[in-house]
């Protein structure tokens, strides 16, 4: 007895939950496009495929002034917070230098001890010659 089992075709649904990914470039291209007179959001959506609310989301992020943040997965950073972060990095410096400064000075310090103390051991200073 010979059973024949029939051929099935698996049709896979096409990388599902897979996100598509932009260059910034791009981004700021379909932004130009949505800010030209007679244009929309919604139009330039349609015609990329993308979603009306990744325009918007883009939009908001480049009007915020971060435009590197228009690459995927980057956080916006707030202007103050990176006047504080310069501000924490110059007095970082600065105690780095003073830090430095103090170093060669305890450099120069033990140097001349050594020499101080080499002075002292020198032949001449022997007990018992005239």
């Amino acid at each position: 007895m010979d059973i024949k089992i029939p051929e099935v075709e698996v049709i896979a649904p096409a990388r599902p939950g897979r996100r598509r990914s932009y260059q910034p470039e791009e981004k700021r291209r379909m932004l130009d496009e949505a800010a030209a007179p007679g244009s929309s959001i919604s139009e330039v959506a349609r015609r990329y495929a993308v979603s009306p609310s990744l325009l918007f989301r883009w939009r908001r992020l480049m009007d915020e002034g971060s435009l590197t943040s228009l690459e995927a997965g980057e956080n916006v950073v707030p202007q103050s917070e990176v006047k504080q972060l310069h501000a924490q990095i110059r007095e970082l410096e600065r105690l780095l230098g003073r830090k430095t400064l103090e170093n060669e000075i305890l450099r120069d310090a033990v140097r001349i001890g050594r020499e101080k103390k080499l002075l002292l051991r020198s032949p001449s200073s022997k007990k018992g010659t005239p």
